[in-house]
């Protein structure tokens, strides 16, 4: 009672959406690929839980998709976002549970499916700089026009789709298999799963999903936002944050894309957090943090003795960005400094300071 609902393959809801497998299960829903018997079209039909706590969070994502669906036809903008096409509720199997459904557009496997043919050196470069070209023009969207943070960029939340039917089939084709097939190019990886040829590459297109984390730009919801890779240092220290949070997880996707390794992958260890290693990693890469920053926030003990100095962590072993480009991913000094150039000001202490969408 108030988990997931039970489906079964060719079982039909709302008179309309036939199921034909599950494409992913999360903490809060459950993703299903339906037929649209009516439109004659494939969606994806997101069935969040009815569990008592879930369903002023499912509120606010749907209030969040129709102002988005609105602002699109409003400003003819917000191609890089998902795109809601229908809502419904209908009532659980356990009992008078109402369950709430969000309908979206079909599109294929997600940016994580893709890097995992590519883990040993990235993606490459052009297909980088034209994907995150589409992010930061989706979360421009959301920032400057709906007045929406995303509050958790990350590549499992960037969905691949194809212009055309042939590659969108291809793509559409490797969630049939499973949700955990990863999409392979011939020439890049095995032979398993659906191979795309090298030159498909650069015809995927990138849309932004799932709003279920976001909040209003005037109006955060939690000071726990975003998954801990891509957590900007702002929501770390427990300070206030708007849209620059987005920005900084932005850059952290960049890095993980062209490298195919995290930016900041945090670890506990025995004396220390996770989140004591994550501060720690972050000076070690971006140098000391302004002492106006730090003890902004009357909690700043909890991981500074005294301005610049980690009360957990001493050893610190400072690393610049187009050294570790140079050294461990073997890019050239050139390549290395125009990639640091564009991360760089995407990752600056002072959100206020930090690169707008628009200007990265």
């Amino acid at each position: 009672t108030g988990g997931h609902q039970h489906m079964q393959e060719g079982e039909v809801f709302n008179m309309r959406y036939q199921v034909l497998h599950k494409l992913g299960c999360g903490a809060f829903a459950t993703v299903w690929l339906c037929q649209d018997m009516r439109r004659k079209k494939q969606v994806a039909v997101k069935i969040l839980k009815s569990r008592e706590g879930f369903a002023e969070t499912a509120q606010d994502e749907v209030a969040f998709l129709h102002c988005v669906s609105f602002m699109k036809k409003k400003d003819l903008a917000g191609e890089n976002i998902v795109c809601l096409l229908d809502d419904f509720r209908m009532i659980g199997e356990n009992g008078f549970h109402i369950l709430l459904c969000l309908v979206f557009e079909a599109l294929g496997p997600s940016l994580r499916c893709l890097m995992g043919n590519y883990t040993a050196q990235g993606l490459p470069l052009p297909f980088v700089k034209k994907s995150l070209q589409q992010v930061l023009a989706g979360l421009h969207f959301l920032h400057k026009c709906c007045r929406i943070i995303h509050a958790d960029i990350k590549p499992e939340n960037i969905l691949l789709y194809g212009c055309s039917k042939r590659l969108q089939r291809l793509l559409m084709d490797t969630l049939h298999c499973n949700q955990g097939t990863e999409v392979r190019l011939k020439g890049a990886g095995g032979d398993l799963g659906n191979q795309l040829e090298e030159s498909d590459l650069m015809s995927i297109e990138v849309k932004i999903a799932d709003l279920g984390s976001a909040c209003w730009t005037y109006k955060p919801f939690s000071k726990e936002i975003q998954t801990q890779p891509y957590r900007a240092l702002e929501v770390l220290l427990g300070l206030d944050y708007s849209t620059p949070v987005d920005i900084w997880s932005t850059a952290c996707l960049a890095f993980e894309m062209a490298t195919g390794e995290c930016l900041f992958d945090p670890e506990p260890g025995k004396y220390f957090s996770r989140d004591d290693d994550h501060v720690a990693r972050i000076i070690e890469l971006l140098g000391r943090i302004p002492p106006q920053i730090v003890f902004s926030w009357n909690k700043s003990t909890k991981f500074f003795s005294r301005p610049g100095a980690l009360l957990r962590l001493s050893r610190l072993s400072p690393r610049s960005l187009p050294g570790i480009l140079a050294d461990r991913h073997g890019w050239t000094p050139r390549e290395a400094a125009a990639f640091a150039a564009f991360l760089l000001p995407a990752l600056h202490y002072a959100p206020e300071r930090r690169a707008s969408a628009a200007q990265s």
